[in-house]
């Protein structure tokens, strides 16, 4: 008789079969998305989603939140649609600069002991002042090179399934199985140990805070990419997908517990959640609190599940 499968195991697990629910309850609808085409459509706007929730990942790793992310994904892509296009040199500068914002942005919330929810709700008005002052009405142009990779048409399997496993698979190698990576996840779990060990947290903080300016220009660039314009409200509810992201692919709000592969899976499931409840005709207005439905399902069977493992 085989061992039933433990706690732990189907934790594991939870992510990538909620993703795999929904595309078969897609397939089911619309039978004609089966298909490379169908795929490509389905998962556009997988990757700037995907990218959001790993830069939000990057900072509830250090047990803080972002809710900054979506107005500064906004103002990427907007200095993307602009300068970058017009100026390149100068876009590049501002992008830069923004990277270097966000580190300062995590020494300022470390050294002052500011609650980051706080810091980066204020951050969020400054971030879509900028983008308004930048492209004061919705239009620019992606440039060129962004345009032509977001719409790759690689032979048999869509540019979209690859940039997110390469994505996953990239971050995971740098966060969980490099030294550096241990280094950085243990600022979330355990600070203290890492400064008895003559680690600073500040700088830690500061890479973390880095890493997420870094994934959140890409989010932008990319967005660009497959808009080919910008606006600057483009990407505002990137903040709750990204943290929904997370937290729906296994990661915690405390310890610096995350997974890249299932922040990645999360973002894709809702991603393609968009697609399903258009399938069923559900009014827009409603799509939203459709999402966060399936989101408390997901994390109701996960608490299910943890308290399997506790019991044990």
């Amino acid at each position: 008789m085989s061992a039933p499968v433990s706690p732990r195991v189907l934790r594991a697990l939870l992510p990538p079969l909620s993703l795999a629910a929904l595309l078969i309850a897609i397939f089911w609808l619309q039978p004609r998305t089966m298909s490379y085409f169908g795929l490509n459509l389905l998962l556009n706007l997988a990757v700037p989603i995907a990218l959001a929730t790993i830069a939000q990942m990057f900072i509830l790793c250090v047990n803080e939140l972002d809710l900054s992310i979506g107005a500064f994904v906004s103002l990427v892509a907007c200095i993307t649609a602009t300068w970058l296009h017009d100026a390149p040199l100068l876009g590049v500068l501002a992008l830069a600069g923004l990277v270097a914002a966000y580190a300062g942005l995590g020494a300022l919330i470390h050294l002052r002991n500011l609650p980051s929810i706080v810091v980066t709700l204020g951050m969020s008005f400054v971030w879509l002042g900028l983008a308004v002052l930048v492209l004061p009405t919705p239009g620019g142009a992606a440039p060129d090179y962004i345009r032509s990779l977001m719409t790759l048409k690689p032979p048999i399997v869509p540019f979209p399934i690859i940039a997110s496993v390469v994505l996953a698979l990239a971050v995971h190698v740098l966060l969980m199985r490099s030294a550096w990576g241990t280094v950085l996840r243990g600022a979330g779990g355990n600070p203290q140990a890492l400064a008895r060990a003559g680690w600073s947290i500040l700088r830690i903080k500061m890479t973390m805070f880095a890493l997420a300016g870094f994934f959140g220009v890409l989010s932008g660039m990319a967005l660009v990419g497959l808009t080919t314009s910008a606006d600057a409200n483009i990407a505002l509810r990137y903040t709750l997908l990204s943290i929904a992201g997370v937290i729906l692919g296994g990661g915690e709000f405390v310890g610096g517990r995350v997974s890249p592969i299932g922040a990645v899976i999360g973002a894709v499931t809702l991603a393609l959640a968009g697609s399903f409840l258009s399938f069923l005709r559900l009014n827009p207005d409603w799509q939203i609190g459709a999402q966060g439905a399936i989101l408390i399902l997901v994390l109701a069977l996960r608490v299910l599940i943890s308290r399997g493992e506790v019991r044990r």
